[in-house]
């Protein structure tokens, strides 16, 4: 992933570490996401992301000129408030 990386704090949503330095684990995200690393992140296809944007579903959504990027602080924070919860909660 080619975006700078969130820094500091290190951040569990999902499963997913954000972390800028001190993370040892694979997966870090970064601060913004293409179309196809948010595809990837919520295991879907590109024209999928982009029905969403276009029908408002999906947050975070920025676009520079014809680039469409999405804030991956704000997709996390959707997906966690989207989960359903577990039995034992």
């Amino acid at each position: 992933m080619r975006a700078a990386l969130i820094g500091g704090d290190t951040t569990a949503h999902a499963g997913i570490t954000l972390d800028h330095e001190r993370s040892t684990e694979s997966t870090r995200v970064p601060i913004l996401l293409t179309v196809d690393e948010a595809a990837d992140l919520l295991r879907t296809t590109r024209r999928g992301i982009y029905a969403m944007i276009t029908r408002r579903q999906l947050p975070g959504v920025v676009r520079i000129r014809r680039r469409v990027l999405v804030r991956s602080a704000d997709l996390l924070d959707w997906l966690h408030q989207k989960r359903a919860p577990s039995p034992e909660e």
